[in-house]
Parts: C-alpha cells; sequence; structure tokens
C-alpha cells in the first residue's frame, strides 16, 4: 500500500484548516528515478479527499530538479493543474557551491548549464534544503513561497504536517482560522 497526506495551511498564518490522507494498492514497481509513478495515486486520492483546495502545493520531492527534468512536484501540478514546487531534503542532480551561512540565503543548483533549482539555507547554520520548479512558478517565486511557509524547523510546515499526519498523528484544533489562501502539500 502507498500512503500520501496533504495538509492544506492558511496562508500567512500557516494554521492547518484542512489535510487528508489516502492509502492505495502499489501498482508500480520501484525503479529509482520515477518514484512519483508509485506516488501519485495515492497523493491524488489525498488531494480528492479535500474539502478546500490548496492555491499551491509544496511538494515532499523534486521538480525540474530532476534527471529527467520532471521528478514528483512537476508530475502532480501537471495531473492536479495546481501550481507546485519542488521542496527536498537532498541533491538529486546538480552541482552548486555553499550557500551563504544566514537564514535565507540561496545559490543555483546547476546541471548542464542550466538552472534547475536552488539550494536554500532555511535554518541559520543548517543544511540547505533543494527547490526547484514544479509547475507554474518561478524559481524566485518558489524560493519567496519556501521561506514565508519555513517558521522554526529546517523544512516548510506543510511538509512537517504532512509528514505528521503520515505517520498516522492527528493534528490539533484549528478554530477560528479564517484564511486568505491555501497551500498544501
Amino acid at each position: 500500500m502507498t500512503r500520501a497526506a496533504v495538509a492544506v495551511l492558511a496562508f500567512p498564518e500557516l494554521k492547518l484548516v484542512d489535510h487528508a490522507v489516502a492509502r492505495v494498492p502499489t501498482r508500480f514497481p520501484y525503479v529509482p528515478g520515477l518514484l512519483s509513478f508509485r506516488e501519485i495515486p495515492a497523493l491524488l486520492a489525498a488531494l480528492a479527499r479535500l474539502r478546500i483546495a490548496p492555491d499551491v502545493i509544496l511538494c515532499d520531492g523534486h521538480g525540474l530538479a530532476h534527471p529527467r527534468r520532471f521528478g514528483i512536484a512537476s508530475h502532480l501540478g501537471v495531473y492536479s493543474g495546481i501550481p507546485t514546487v519542488g521542496v527536498a531534503k537532498s541533491r538529486l542532480i546538480g552541482e552548486h557551491g555553499p550557500p551563504p551561512p544566514r537564514r535565507g540565503a540561496w545559490v543555483p543548483l546547476r546541471d548542464r548549464g542550466e538552472t534547475i533549482g536552488a539550494v536554500l539555507r532555511s535554518r541559520a547554520s543548517t543544511g540547505p534544503i533543494y527547490v526547484s520548479i514544479g509547475h507554474r512558478v518561478s524559481l524566485p517565486a518558489a524560493v519567496r513561497l519556501v521561506m514565508a511557509c519555513t517558521t522554526r524547523f529546517r523544512l516548510p510546515e506543510t511538509t512537517r504536517w504532512a509528514h505528521l499526519l503520515a505517520s498516522g498523528r492527528e493534528p490539533p484544533g484549528n478554530e477560528g482560522v479564517e484564511p486568505i489562501s491555501y497551500i498544501g502539500a
């Protein structure tokens, strides 16, 4: 079985306003570089269970920063029609220099002469995260959005909530939140 969790947060408050978890039979074998084919059915099922549709999705994985230039963030964006950003904990491909140690600093992630993402320092003096275009979002906008969704931890709040939900933890209440826009993971 493949499990996927989606957390929808109000922006800019970053309060949880909706969530869904889906489990679907795994129908695609594990093939390095093609992980999205295993995970997309569960992600789409979780998205379909939401009451509030996200305006943009921060996806735990790569978008353009993928050997085929089409990672899970791109795949999900095309299937869902929702703008997406890839936010990964580790580099899949590309080269980069060290990002400055201050929060919000970034350097380009490059592969074969092309900028495919950003190596972003989401917290001072911690390891960077890798941000890449998924679908219908520019790289500068993706970096700004990821930073706006990152509080005191290395990963954006959307990713943290989705990980909690996927592990079976129920979210606390967020009563009284009147969101203006929504971000999903």
